[in-house]
C-alpha cells in the first residue's frame, strides 16, 4: 500500500480527530497510491496515523477511514460500519421509522450519505473512493436495513470536484418517486426523486418539535378567557369566552398565527398545526415546494388553518413590513403628508410567531460578508412583523456563518428594528446528525428561538 508522508511543521489536525488531510499538507507519497485507494497516512518520522482514500486531483486529497491499517473497504467493512450507525440511531431514535442513517465523516464514512425513508433508502455517494467501492456499500446496505428499495440522489456538484459525474437512479429494489414517513406524530409525503437533497431535511426533526410552547397561549390578546359555566345537567365546565360574553367554539382559538418562509416541503408548518397553532401562512419561491406542502397539509387534515403563499421571501417580509409602517403612520395623530390611496389591505400583516428557515446563504468563506447582509436582512423585517411579546425562530445552515456571527447579526438586525430579543433557545442538528469535536465543518446548523419586544 503507498504511503502518504504529511508535512513535518503542519498543525497537528489529524491527530486531534479531523478525518481530512490537504494537499497541502502532504510532504510525499512513497509508491503507486490510485486515485480512490486507500493509502497509509504516516508523519513525517514515520508514524502510522490511520488509512483514508487517496484522490490526488482533489484540494483535499486523503479522507480517513480507518485508525487502524486496512488494505480495502469491503463488504463487511460495510456491514460493521452501517450496523453501528443503525445502533445509534435506534438508541437515540427508537420510535422513528425514518432518518439519517449515515451521515458521512460523523459516521466514519466520508464522503457517504444515507436516508432512510420507511423501507426505502436514499443513498449520496460524493467522492471517488466511496464511488469505487458502490457495490460493497449498496450490498452492505441490503444486509443490514433489508430495504424494499435504495434510490441514488448523487445529483451533487462537489462530485464533479472529484472528477465524477452527477447521477441518479434506483441501485436496488423498487423505490417510488414518493414515500411516506412519520415525524413527531406527523405523516409527510417526501420527493425522493425531484426533492432537495434527497428529499427531506432530518437535522431539524428536534429543532421543529421545539415549537409546542409556542403554539398555545394567545386567546387573551383576542380577549378570550376561560370561564365557568353550568351546563344544562348541572355540572360545572370551563368554556373560552369572548370579549361579548359568548362561548367561542373555533377549537384553536387560544392557537397562534404563524408564518413560515422558506417552507420547503411545509414541515414546520406541519408541526405549528400539530401543536395547536389558529392560523399559519407557508411561504416558498418553489411552485413544486409549495405543491408538496399542501398535500402534506392535506394528509394531515390541517387545510382549514394552513394558506399558501408563493413568493421571495425577501421581497414578502419587506412588504409586509413596509405595510405595517404605512398603517402606523396612518394611525399616529396630527397632519403628515400621507398618501392615503395606497392600499393595504395585503400588506402590513403581524404574526404571533414568525419562523425563518432559509437555504445555505453562505456556501464559500469568500460568500460570508453577502451571507450576513441577507440573514440580517429576513431577521431585521421578520421581527418586524412578530406581535408584540412574540417569537422570532430562525435557523441558518451556512457552516461559514459561525454561531457567535449568525447571533451577531442577529442582534444588528434588532438594533436597526428597534427591537429587543430574549434568546430562549439556541440548537444544533439532530442526534442523527452527530459531531465529531474539533470537526467544526460539523457544526453548521444554527437554530433560534427569541421572544421580540419592542424598544418603543
Amino acid at each position: 500500500m503507498a504511503v502518504v508522508v504529511l508535512q513535518k511543521k503542519r498543525k497537528k489536525r489529524l491527530e486531534e480527530g479531523h478525518p481530512w488531510v490537504y494537499r497541502s499538507e502532504i510532504e510525499r507519497v512513497e509508491g503507486e497510491a490510485p486515485a480512490g485507494g486507500l493509502v497509509s497516512v504516516h508523519t513525517y518520522a514515520g508514524q502510522y496515523l490511520a488509512t483514508g482514500y487517496y484522490n490526488p486531483a482533489s484540494q483535499l486529497t486523503v479522507r480517513i477511514v480507518s485508525y487502524e491499517p486496512m488494505e480495502e473497504m469491503t463488504h463487511a467493512y460495510f456491514v460493521r460500519r452501517i450496523q453501528e450507525c443503525k445502533e445509534h440511531r435506534e438508541r437515540f431514535l427508537p420510535n422513528a421509522g425514518s432518518y439519517r442513517l449515515v451521515y458521512g465523516e460523523a459516521d466514519f464514512l466520508p464522503g457517504l450519505i444515507v436516508d432512510k425513508f420507511e423501507d426505502v433508502l436514499v443513498v449520496q455517494i460524493l467522492t471517488l473512493g466511496m464511488e469505487r467501492v458502490r457495490e460493497a456499500i449498496v450490498s452492505a446496505l441490503v444486509e443490514v436495513m433489508q430495504p424494499a428499495g435504495i434510490y441514488e440522489r448523487s445529483d451533487v456538484s462537489v462530485r464533479e470536484l472529484e472528477g465524477l459525474e452527477q447521477r441518479t437512479g434506483v441501485l436496488y429494489g423498487e423505490c417510488p418517486q414518493h414515500v411516506t414517513i412519520r415525524e413527531n406524530g406527523i405523516v409527510l409525503e417526501v420527493d425522493i426523486a425531484q426533492g432537495q437533497k434527497t428529499g427531506y431535511f432530518f437535522d431539524q426533526r428536534e429543532n421543529r418539535a421545539a415549537l409546542e410552547p409556542l403554539m398555545k397561549g394567545w386567546g387573551h390578546r383576542g380577549g378570550i378567557e376561560l370561564q365557568e359555566r353550568v351546563l344544562d345537567d348541572g355540572t360545572v365546565k370551563r368554556v373560552p369566552i369572548n370579549r361579548n360574553g359568548s362561548e367561542v367554539t373555533f377549537p384553536y382559538w387560544d392557537g397562534a398565527t404563524v408564518l413560515e418562509c422558506f417552507s420547503h416541503t411545509g414541515s414546520f408548518t406541519l408541526h405549528a398545526c400539530q401543536f395547536g397553532a389558529k392560523k399559519v401562512t407557508c411561504l416558498d419561491i418553489s411552485e413544486h415546494a409549495i405543491e408538496t406542502a399542501k398535500r402534506n397539509v392535506e394528509l394531515n387534515s390541517f387545510s382549514d388553518r394552513v394558506e399558501f403563499v408563493v413568493a421571495d421571501a425577501f421581497d414578502y417580509l419587506r412588504e409586509q413590513a413596509r405595510g405595517l409602517e404605512l398603517r402606523q403612520e396612518r394611525g399616529k395623530p396630527g397632519e403628515r403628508k400621507v398618501d392615503t390611496s395606497v392600499p393595504l389591505a395585503a400588506k402590513g400583516r403581524t404574526w404571533d410567531v414568525v419562523i425563518l428557515d432559509p437555504p445555505a446563504f453562505a456556501k464559500s468563506r469568500s460568500a460570508v460578508e453577502g451571507a450576513c447582509r441577507g440573514y440580517k436582512d429576513i431577521n431585521l423585517h421578520g421581527m418586524k412583523l412578530v406581535n408584540e411579546g412574540g417569537y422570532l425562530v430562525t435557523a441558518s445552515c451556512s457552516y461559514h456563518m459561525k454561531p457567535e456571527l449568525f447571533l451577531e447579526t442577529i442582534h444588528a438586525a434588532a438594533y436597526d428594528a428597534g427591537k429587543t430579543l430574549r434568546l430562549i433557545e439556541f440548537r444544533n442538528a439532530g442526534k442523527d446528525h452527530p459531531r465529531i469535536l474539533g470537526v467544526e465543518e460539523g457544526n453548521y446548523l444554527k437554530f433560534a428561538i427569541f421572544e421580540v419586544r419592542s424598544k418603543r
